[in-house]
């Protein structure tokens, strides 16, 4: 078997250190970094990996998409897939800025405590589901994945309009899906309303914006606390970003660290499957997968 080569392909100017550290980790053999990457520059790239290795030695050879601009990575990411035919194909792990990996990591972290409409009696109620900061990223990434397992999200927005353009495009990607939009400052005006219904509490902001304050999280009957934000202030005040199931009341914390030790398992996995003669791509859905098994 040849060597693995892995290549980062970052839409960003430089490409991140963080995920080249964590593919290196990862067992990675040789790792070929570009950033810059665009939908429109990208195919040379991606027959350089197709064209120079045959038969099996071409599972040899993975591609992974980042960058901290989500929608771009998203395009790339179409374009690599575009590209492949028949069985000249590689493996492919689109994880921009984390959100993928942390997202599943997040849902794993919650179902560990909350039995999700699909694990349990599918006549049961759904887990009812509120994601602050929805509209970033990671919210919707773990808006998704939640609404995938059967849970009833309420994605939360500082604009209605982009809470209503998210819940609609994971509308489209998950038909079926009870996603629920709605602006922060009607939040505010019915946080007990919102709240007294939710057994999961998701906060996935900008770092250091805080986005549930202690005196409205006591009107919260939540069982389940997640803080992905690891910059201080909180997002979810009173969680500290170690905690990890962490006993507050009836509920359990977790904060950004608490979960990322999964997050970090999730993404190392995700590396090494990618090796694989059946090239697979490894978008939000099969990381979550991944993640139920390390």
């Amino acid at each position: 078997m040849p060597r693995r080569v892995l290549l980062q392909l970052d839409c960003d100017p430089q490409p991140s250190t963080f995920d080249a550290v964590v593919a290196v980790d990862a067992g990675v053999d040789v790792l070929l970094r570009h950033g810059g990457v665009t939908p429109d520059n990208v195919v040379p790239l991606v027959h350089g990996a197709m064209f120079t290795r045959g038969g099996a030695d071409l599972a040899a050879t993975a591609i992974f998409v980042g960058g901290s601009d989500v929608a771009v990575a998203e395009e790339v990411c179409r374009r690599v897939s575009a590209t492949f035919f028949g069985p000249v194909r590689v493996g492919v792990l689109l994880d921009p800025s984390g959100a993928n990996t942390t997202a599943a990591a997040a849902v794993i972290a919650a179902a560990r405590h909350l039995a999700l409409a699909v694990d349990a009696d599918p006549a049961a109620e759904r887990v009812a589901a509120v994601v602050l900061g929805g509209t970033g990223p990671v919210g919707q990434r773990v808006a998704r994945l939640l609404a995938g397992r059967g849970a009833a999200v309420t994605l939360v927005s500082r604009d209605r309009d982009r809470a209503a353009a998210a819940a609609a495009r994971i509308g489209q990607a998950r038909p079926g899906a009870a996603v629920e939009p709605l602006a922060v400052a009607d939040f505010e005006r019915d946080a007990g309303g919102v709240l007294s219904r939710a057994g999961l509490v998701v906060a996935a902001g900008a770092a250091g914006a805080a986005l549930l304050p202690r005196a409205i999280r006591e009107r919260c009957s939540a069982t389940v606390y997640i803080d992905l934000n690891a910059v201080p202030p909180a997002g979810i005040e009173g969680i500290a970003a170690t905690d990890k199931a962490r006993p507050d009341g009836r509920a359990v914390c977790y904060g950004a660290l608490g979960v990322g030790g999964t997050k970090m398992k999730i993404h190392k996995a995700a590396i090494a499957r990618l090796f694989s003669p059946d090239a697979p791509l490894l978008d939000a859905e099969e990381l979550l997968a991944i993640g139920a098994t390390v």
